[in-house]
């Protein structure tokens, strides 16, 4: 490599046909021109061969840094580092970066797997550039976290256009309307038709006739001209001041084409028609509220739901508000948790209800959320995980109208979209519903004995959370549980190498490997073993915390660790959840929930991928370490 000092720049033809290579991958997609001409003009191509070696822990203190053009490397770790074994780099990677902004040898074995061509840059220029391009330098110091900032943007570029598409004036008033019209005939006096307005609170009733059809229109607005200056009697039918000729238009018409007709009319109010029949009516306010949903306004209408009915409308709202989050490029750990709050306060919202209807009383029982739910970190296609606590004097005809209750629950929270969880942790199946003794007992029997079903039944009952009712039951149930597993080694092993079972999708290269369609499970093989890692050590610690983001922190100070590194962990999880949670978005349901093809990521995302499976492994490792002996 000749000294930066002494080289002739590369001519401008060598220039043009590396920089479109090089520009597509981050950080160069950031930087400005020069600094990425800047990088050419002091950088030399090489080429290896397959199975050549790059650089070693025996080459000492790293004096340059290698940009992949074409080809792959893999690193493998010494003996000299705890790590997860091996990992590789593909087209677009730098590396090792951390050994040389450190001036420390490598502690890795990198070789090409194939035939390989590289960027090699002197150290000293790296330094330079650094000093040129902020978005070199903040990359030198976050790589990782630069990634998932690019991620992130991407996404919110992706998602912006759909998510405008599905929330603007071209949305099918068939789609936009969720609930029925209020309506009555033409002979209703005017006074019944001034009271419905005002017990239903809302600023309009549609006159129909005999087949649905819409005759006229009474608004709030109408009232002061045509029933008050006008002085009509109130026992007057609604067809002497109903607004007439109505206008309508259908299921299939866009919020688009109310706006205008609302403007060329100088009206407020359209009725929506399917087949003749009114079936829904827009609103002004509906068309501005189209724009802008918001977390307000969608728990308002949760809990303002007057009926299951209602519920089950106001649930698919969810799935809206969480689309315009990820438009606005917000992090998985505030999307879980505000789609986790929306969802308690739907279940909150529909126990008020069914309670009354079942003689039962939220003050003698609690209800548990348990699983992703009582972590916080639901996505969108969840199952039900539930249980209830009732009071240890609950008599048996308190019971019985409890079991009955929680059956009940569970079958309205899969009419709204949670499906009922298949393996029957639910507060209406058998053994769901149980007095605080029992419930007892049962804990202390998951820890004492530790069967293979026993640590099923703790990775999903030992998140619990309460939800509604007597959250003091909740607490001092919970407080046993943590106290009784930190006190019990044997337990905490067989939970650890219960977790140890599954590991990430990563072949011995260090390369994501994939089953037979190309895909791999984001929850089984990425999220769950965090999820599981970060229970053993929070129980182990006796940290109440149940959240997996707030374990990883909590149990990476309580194990004296840099925050880089459990920040890390915490990253690739918030990743694998993001990615969970942008499948579902874009349809994926049932066994499909959670499986991304791999080949459908864009580069970046490929790339944090991997690096998220390579951080859940190195959690295993340590997990492995500290419990299988």
């Amino acid at each position: 490599m000749l000294d930066s000092s002494s080289r002739s720049p590369p001519p401008a033809s060598l220039l043009a046909a590396l920089r479109p290579d090089l520009v597509r991958h981050p950080p160069f997609s950031e930087m400005a021109q020069e600094a990425v001409d800047f990088f050419l003009a002091h950088a030399e191509q090489r080429y290896y061969a397959p199975e050549e070696l790059l650089v070693d822990p025996a080459s000492g203190p790293v004096r340059e840094i290698f940009v992949i053009r074409q080809g792959a490397v893999s690193g493998v770790k010494g003996l000299a580092e705890l790590s997860g074994g091996a990992f590789s780099y593909e087209a677009g990677d730098l590396f090792p970066l951390s050994a040389a902004v450190a001036r420390r040898p490598v502690t890795a074995t990198y070789r090409s797997t194939s035939d390989t061509f590289v960027l090699v840059l002197p150290v000293e220029a790296m330094d330079a550039l650094a000093g040129r391009s902020p978005e070199f330098a903040d990359f030198l110091n976050r790589r990782i976290a630069q990634f998932l900032d690019l991620s992130r943007r991407a996404l919110q570029v992706a998602y912006a256009s759909q998510t405008l598409a599905e929330q603007s004036l071209e949305t099918a008033l068939g789609d936009l309307v969720q609930r029925q019209p209020v309506t009555c005939g033409p002979e209703t006096p005017l006074r019944a038709a001034l009271a419905l307005m005002h017990g239903r609170r809302i600023g309009s009733v549609i006159v129909t006739g005999t087949g649905g059809e819409a005759l006229g229109i009474l608004t709030r607005y109408d009232v002061l001209g045509r029933v008050t200056l006008a002085e009509v009697p109130l026992d007057r039918p609604v067809a002497e001041v109903m607004a007439q000729p109505v206008h309508t238009l259908t299921a299939a018409h866009t919020g688009q084409d109310a706006a205008l007709l609302m403007s060329q009319h100088g009206i407020r109010h359209v009725p929506v028609t399917r087949d003749g029949a009114v079936v829904g009516l827009v609103s002004e306010r509906d068309l501005f509220a189209l724009q802008r949903l918001s977390l307000k306004q969608v728990s308002t209408a949760i809990r303002a739901a007057a009926d299951v009915a209602t519920l089950k409308l106001v649930a698919q709202d969810i799935r809206r508000f969480a689309r315009n989050l990820l438009s606005q490029g917000v992090q998985a750990r505030q999307l879980t948790a505000l789609i986790s709050h929306l969802n308690d306060v739907l279940t909150q919202r529909l126990l008020e209800l069914l309670a009354p209807a079942h003689g039962v009383s939220l003050d003698r029982m609690c209800w548990l959320a348990l699983g992703s739910e009582g972590r916080g970190e639901q996505t969108i296609a969840t199952d039900q995980d539930n249980a209830l606590i009732l009071a240890d004097d609950s008599t048996d005809e308190e019971q019985r109208g409890a079991r009955a209750f929680g059956a009940a629950a569970n079958a309205a929270l899969d009419d709204c979209g949670f499906p009922l969880c298949r393996g029957g942790i639910m507060a209406g199946a058998p053994g769901g519903c149980l007095p605080l003794r029992a419930w007892r007992e049962r804990f202390s029997h998951w820890v004492e004995h530790g069967a293979p079903q026993d640590l099923l039944g703790a990775s999903v009952y030992f998140d619990l959370r309460p939800l509604a009712g007597n959250r003091g039951l909740a607490e001092s149930l919970r407080a046993e549980v943590v106290e009784g597993a930190r006190r019990n080694a044997r337990f905490l092993k067989q939970l650890a190498l219960n977790g140890l079972s599954r590991v990430p999708p990563l072949n011995w290269l260090g390369g994501v490997e994939t089953d037979a369609g190309g895909s791999v499970d984001l929850k089984l093989q990425g999220t769950a073993i965090f999820v599981d890692a970060a229970r053993v050590y929070s129980l182990a610690h006796g940290i109440t915390a149940t959240n997996t983001r707030e374990r990883l922190e909590s149990v990476g100070m309580r194990l004296g660790l840099q925050p880089a590194e459990y920040g890390a962990w915490v990253g690739g999880f918030e990743f694998l959840q993001m990615l969970r949670l942008r499948i579902q978005l874009e349809g994926a349901s049932g066994e499909h929930a959670n499986r991304v093809a791999v080949a459908s990521l864009n580069e970046i995302d490929r790339r944090i991928l991997r690096e998220a499976f390579r951080f859940a492994r190195l959690l295993q490792q340590r997990l492995r370490l500290d419990y299988e002996r």
